[in-house]
């Protein structure tokens, strides 16, 4: 595997405590400018970097989401796949939902390829 196409566990600390205080330029840098980025709302992707900041914008706007990173694995595939516990709220703070899910990343010459979202499951 080359070192170019995998995040270490630590890095993904990092992006993920990044996206939970709603960095959301410096984790744009992080991705190939036609990123491919499930849209955990709505179902299918949304394509390139400027989808991806109007996609959480939204998001942002409807609830409030904190999410980190329990486990990191790397598929046969060069894929790796991370378990994360994901929690959310409404904008007054009530619970919505709280639940592990996979998120699988493809990572190409250091930046994200395509980020998906597999299985999840209640708390």
């Amino acid at each position: 595997m080359q070192p170019d196409t995998i995040f270490s566990e630590e890095q993904f600390q990092q992006i993920y405590a990044a996206f939970n205080q709603r960095e959301l330029e410096m984790l744009l840098v992080l991705m190939q400018p036609d990123v491919q980025w499930a849209n955990g709302m709505e179902g299918g992707f949304v394509y390139g970097r400027d989808a991806v900041r109007q996609y959480w914008t939204n998001q942002f706007t409807r609830i409030r989401s904190q999410v980190t990173p329990l486990k990191v694995e790397q598929l046969d595939d060069g894929r790796q796949l991370l378990t994360v516990h994901q929690v959310v709220y409404d904008l007054q703070g009530n619970l919505l939902n709280e639940q592990t899910v996979q998120h699988i990343y493809t990572i190409e010459n250091g930046l994200v390829r395509r980020f998906e979202i597999g299985d999840s499951a209640a708390v």
